[in-house]
């Protein structure tokens, strides 16, 4: 793909995400790193040593791997994560740096400032969101207040963030919507087949519920059909426990899969139970194989389906909302054929890769002028 309006003298650009482990911000990533190398100088910097890298690797991509760089709350982790995030920025040696995730984008921004580099700050979805618990949100809320004054451009995956994002002492024309987008793959889903198996896509961990999908899926009791659970995370042994009660031989976990698509083109239904989201990868993934979507009602999914037009939105997180709209779909293989055939075309329409590709582009190109400036006053100086 050529991006338009090509940036000043090839710019590099640094990603940055906590961990490199399999997730919908994880394949965010892996796809600009993919679409942006022909324009741009890229590196990634991400802790853990998952997939990310292997894939950046494959696209000859050079990557730091930061050790001290995890989800852990600990304040002498963070300065220790701080000190080797700054020392591996200086070795990058990027003009804008591109933060993903919490911890990651909180650190980011702190060296981005330390270090006079422009930082953009994808928010896969603010944790200060009214579901989320108390303490969780009253921290995150504080932390995003305190560090976005830091943000040179934040981009939101859903209006939704947006609105949250206008509550942060932040000018709004730094703010930018760009919906996630993924590129199309071959295989296709035949949802009008016998409902034989049913596919969730998720980390098996908050604020994710995976608990009530097998809950939900169990008390269906639809015959001859398995549930999929792709992905995996701290919850998984108690979460297969709970499965060989409930629904013994009946619901697999396949952990974390290379080829997401292979699986949800033999599907005929796609699942998501969530707390709260931004705008989940997964879905989009079942919308371009296909798909009839059953998902919860959260603002980032209500705008992927179209208010419902091309999904099943269950409006409460129960096990009898989730069962009723499981088992009306499993027995009706018109309506998943219909919801799965608007959904792919809602896909087509709305979230193809190239576009926000695009749209991600002109952001950074409003990031450089920072670079210019603080160049300027430093000469100056």
């Amino acid at each position: 793909m050529t991006l338009s309006n090509p940036l000043p003298d090839r710019p590099r650009i640094a990603f940055l995400i906590t961990n490199s482990e399999t997730g919908g911000a994880q394949t965010h990533v892996a796809d600009l790193l993919r679409a942006v190398r022909g324009q741009a100088d890229v590196v990634l910097l991400a802790g853990g040593n998952g997939p990310l890298f292997d894939q950046a690797a494959e696209l000859v991509i050079p990557t730091i791997r930061l050790a001290t760089m995890d989800n852990a709350l600990s304040a002498f982790k963070a300065f220790a994560a701080l000190r080797e995030l700054i020392s591996a920025l200086r070795q990058a040696a990027p003009d804008v740096i591109h933060t993903h995730s919490a911890k990651a984008s909180a650190l980011g921004r702190v060296a981005g400032r330390l270090l006079g580099i422009p930082v953009v700050y994808t928010v896969h979805g603010f944790a200060f969101k009214s579901a989320a618990p108390w303490k969780q949100r009253t921290v995150a809320r504080l932390t995003e207040w305190l560090l976005a004054p830091l943000t040179n451009q934040f981009i939101c995956v859903a209006d939704a963030e947006r609105q949250l994002a206008r509550r942060l002492p932040i000018a709004r024309h730094r703010i930018h919507v760009i919906p996630n987008g993924i590129q199309d793959v071959p295989g296709r889903a035949e949802p009008s087949a016998p409902l034989r198996r049913v596919v969730t896509v998720m980390r098996l961990a908050a604020p994710k519920r995976p608990d009530l999908l097998i809950r939900a899926f169990a008390a269906a009791q639809l015959a001859d059909c398995e549930l999929v659970i792709a992905g995996d995370g701290p919850q998984r042994m108690a979460l297969e426990q709970l499965a060989s009660q409930l629904a013994p031989g009946r619901i697999r976990f396949a952990g974390n899969v290379g080829n997401v698509a292979a699986i949800l083109a033999n599907a005929q239904a796609f699942l998501l139970a969530s707390d709260h989201e931004g705008s989940p990868i997964s879905v989009l993934e079942a919308m371009r194989a296909g798909l009839p979507v059953v998902a919860s009602d959260l603002p980032g999914i209500r705008q992927q389906l179209d208010d419902g037009r091309c999904g099943v939105l269950v409006d409460s997180n129960s096990i009898e909302s989730f069962k009723k709209a499981l088992r009306n779909l499993g027995h009706d293989a018109a309506e998943r054929a219909a919801l799965g055939k608007a959904a792919r075309a809602r896909w087509e329409e709305q979230f193809g890769l190239d576009p926000m590709v695009r749209a991600t582009w002109a952001v950074y190109q409003q990031a450089l002028p920072a670079i210019r400036q603080f160049a300027t006053r430093v000469s100056a100086s």
